[in-house]
């Protein structure tokens, strides 16, 4: 038992300290679906390996946001939130004293950066039309007491901590595998109206699957938190490395600990129904920098 858990623990630190020299090579993995909308990924150019002595660092919204090297280019993979308004985004781009002097043919605009502090990258978000849905539904299931209310509000801010951890390893892969095998029930960015009143668009991806059915490791990492909350049920955060943070809820049991290395495909959980739910199921979310983005922007398939 103890020689297996050894060896694990090693291929583990060894796809997640890969990572921490990826900068030194151009990389031929993948990277997740550009798609700069509200919910989605930007991927940025940085510049190249020579224009840099140590991997720069990028920041959007005042959030740390990872940063690789990939196909001799460096890139910020940025995540947006839903909420996010339309139109032109920024993000810094910081460590100046560790930025060459750039050549003379380098572009004006590159040099005036450099210049600075730190220089700013633009991109724009575009708008994407989530799919809505309308329920009819007791007011018990749209109001929360006072007790739950309380709740609530004491377990907001370890969620939001888990969301918004950075580590400085550098994710081995962005190429994730569907952490349960069933089919899709509900897709990232649902608008919900219950009782024709707004609610919080969906902020994952719905999986539907017996009570009992092993829930997988997406990619390496690391358990950063486990819990039972009122709303997700029990439930698991996996840090992939700079920022990239995986959320598993509404599981039936919890096979992992706060700490413990995972690698992908192995088993940490089951699907169940626990927290405010109508049937098993597994939701998983993505955070990048903070924010929820679609978990479908990470899948080979796409």
């Amino acid at each position: 038992m103890r020689k297996s858990f050894a060896i694990r623990t090693f291929l583990v630190v060894i796809a997640l300290g890969l990572g921490l020299y990826a900068w030194k090579s151009a990389s031929a993995f993948s990277l997740p679906v550009h798609r700069p909308v509200p919910g989605g990924v930007a991927i940025l150019e940085l510049g190249e390996p020579s224009d840099w002595e140590s991997p720069p660092q990028a920041f959007f919204q005042e959030k740390r946001v990872l940063t690789v090297l990939h196909n001799n280019q460096w890139k910020a993979v940025v995540g947006i939130s839903l909420d996010h308004p339309l139109g032109k985004a920024t993000v810094t781009v910081r460590n100046a004293e560790q930025y060459k002097p750039l050549p003379i043919t380098t572009p004006p605009t590159l040099n005036k950066k450099v210049s600075s502090a730190a220089f700013e990258k633009s991109f724009e978000v575009g708008g994407k039309d989530y799919a809505a849905q309308y329920l009819t539904v007791a007011p018990k299931h749209v109001e929360l007491s006072e007790t739950n209310l309380r709740r609530v509000r004491t377990e907001q801010p370890v969620i939001r901590a888990a969301f918004e951890a950075f580590s400085t390893t550098v994710p081995s892969t962005f190429e994730m595998i569907t952490p349960v095998v069933g089919p899709r029930s509900s897709s990232f960015g649902l608008r919900r109206f219950f009782n024709n009143q707004p609610r919080r668009p969906h902020s994952g991806m719905d999986i539907a699957a017996p009570t009992g059915t092993p829930v997988v490791a997406p990619a390496p990492g690391k358990v950063i938190e486990t819990g039972d909350y009122f709303f997700n049920g029990k439930t698991i955060f996996i840090d992939h490395g700079q920022g990239l943070i995986t959320m598993f809820c509404h599981l039936d049991s919890i096979e992992v600990k706060k700490g413990q290395a995972v690698l992908p495909g192995e088993r940490v959980a089951t699907v169940g129904a626990t927290g405010r739910v109508t049937g098993p199921h597994l939701h998983w979310s993505i955070a990048l920098n903070g924010a929820l983005v679609d978990p479908a922007l990470f899948l080979a398939q796409n």
